[in-house]
């Protein structure tokens, strides 16, 4: 055929010819009989089977504006694909054109100045690997296959976000192509609306062709780790946590896991495959200091295994990795909380006990410190005070279960949510929950619906946790 079949943004379709579609596009393009086309449409989440027409991968920002350009001419669907991580798959577009930076993944650290752009197919891994060969750091998260873009764009929050403030809070600058083709350098003093806009509004309102962030200094080396319990004393254990990190300084950050143990080398054999009950433990700073702030902790209980310890920073990023590869399936429902109360522990006890799969967990993430010194108005993120948010992360690998593993989840969220803030993280939003966006943004979903408007009143970037204007 010398025609590609493309659904449009108005839900019709439009042939397009394959020679104008070579002469309008830079980059390699990759059409649904080539052989790199399965590759390109893998995404993280094995659940997502969507099929786009066409995929640009570009290799600079005029091929961007091209593929911008060519889907507003023809009205098509338009998606952005950085490093594929998202929950909901919004990487792609089923009959859509999508744009993927596969090609562009430059990290270009200043020393001197302790700054660093990054291009937007970067992943966690490669800009933790440039700059913290010069004890640098942004804040990102906590699985280094994350594409740098998608976690930046919805707000960005890991281990070091008690001392360094969320992934946004370090973003200087950013090039981005508008709706128009126009390519804009925005910041706090050039079109300060965008700026304001694209920390934690996701991808809404254009495609970031660099993004320029402040480095902290941290690493190489942490103090990071496990200390592993049963899961029989998950209620001691959550009650002396929280009592623990009240206390804690912003250095240290400590995550809950709970789900069943993985075959890991430092568990005995007798507890693979039991329940258990995870401190994750990264100090970010002196190692002797990070041993007595994370003394507390590690006195709670009668755990299984305790293996915290100096670690590079690299190493403890990418320690989860193994446990969240991709192509298994995956569906998140998550919530914000100011507490971990005795109804909130009890409900999690009983879920805990009706595992859908054995790859399915509850993780709370420990948050508060710097995040909470940004004004809630400063940024799309506004509830920066939760203390901790928690996601029901379900995964597993066979599609009769799919089902039964989303209602799990649904059943718990559903549980949870009268003793949550009511508040959400949009990276967490799960495929079908879209109506879910403005829990996201509170008093801060007007503001970004009306920048919508003035620079995308088509919704042409829509593909996405997406702000209708």
């Amino acid at each position: 055929m010398n025609t590609i079949r493309f659904k449009k943004m108005d839900g019709t379709a439009v042939a397009l010819k394959k020679s104008d579609i070579n002469s309008s596009l830079s980059g390699e393009i990759i059409m649904p009989d080539s052989e790199k086309y399965d590759d390109a449409r893998a995404l993280w989440n094995g659940m997502i089977d969507k099929k786009p027409s066409l995929f640009v991968r570009v290799s600079d920002e005029q091929a961007v504006v091209k593929a911008v350009n060519f889907a507003r001419t023809h009205g098509i669907l338009l998606a952005i694909k950085s490093g594929g991580h998202n929950i909901a798959g919004k990487a792609l577009a089923d009959g859509g054109l999508v744009i993927d930076f596969q090609a562009m993944t430059d990290v270009i650290v200043n020393q001197q100045q302790q700054t660093v752009k990054v291009s937007p197919g970067a992943t966690l891994a490669d800009v933790d690997k440039a700059t913290q060969q010069y004890g640098l750091l942004v804040p990102t998260g906590i699985n280094s296959t994350t594409g740098i873009a998608g976690l930046t764009l919805g707000g960005g929050f890991g281990w070091t976000t008690r001392k360094f403030g969320l992934t946004i809070d370090s973003l200087r600058s950013a090039k981005l192509v508008i709706a128009t083709g126009e390519l804009l350098e925005v910041n706090a003093n050039q079109h300060a609306d965008l700026f304001w806009a694209i920390r934690g509004g996701s991808s809404n309102f254009g495609v970031v062709t660099e993004f320029e962030f402040n480095l902290h200094l941290a690493g190489p080396e942490v103090l990071a780790g496990m200390v592993v319990h049963p899961f029989n004393d998950v209620k001691n254990v959550l009650q002396q946590y929280q009592a623990a990190i009240d206390k804690a300084p912003e250095e240290l950050s400590c995550w809950v896991v709970m789900r069943k143990a993985p075959p890991l080398p430092f568990l005995p054999e007798e507890w693979h495959g039991k329940e258990v009950v995870v401190l994750a433990m990264c100090y970010v700073g002196d190692i002797a200091q990070g041993q007595a702030a994370t003394a507390e902790i590690r006195k709670i209980g009668q755990p299984i295994a305790d293996v915290v310890g100096p670690m590079p920073f690299v190493d403890w990023q990418a320690a989860f990795d193994p446990l969240l590869a991709e192509g298994a399936r995956n569906y998140w429902k998550s919530l914000d909380m100011a507490q971990l109360n005795t109804e909130t522990v009890t409900e999690i006890a009983h879920a805990i006990q009706t595992l859908p799969s054995d790859e399915c967990e509850i993780f709370i993430a420990h948050l508060g410190g710097a995040m909470t010194k940004v004004a809630p108005h400063a940024t799309p993120w506004l509830n920066r005070n939760a203390h901790f948010t928690m996601n029901i992360h379900t995964r597993w690998q066979h599609a009769q279960d799919d089902d039964l593993c989303r209602q799990w989840a649904r059943q718990l969220h559903a549980k949870l949510t009268q003793y949550s803030m009511g508040s959400i993280y949009v990276n967490f939003i799960p495929e079908g929950d879209d109506n879910s966006i403005g829990e996201a943004y509170g008093s801060n979903f007007a503001r970004l619906k009306s920048i919508k408007q003035q620079f995308d009143p088509a919704n042409l970037f829509r593909i996405n946790q997406n702000i209708v204007p």
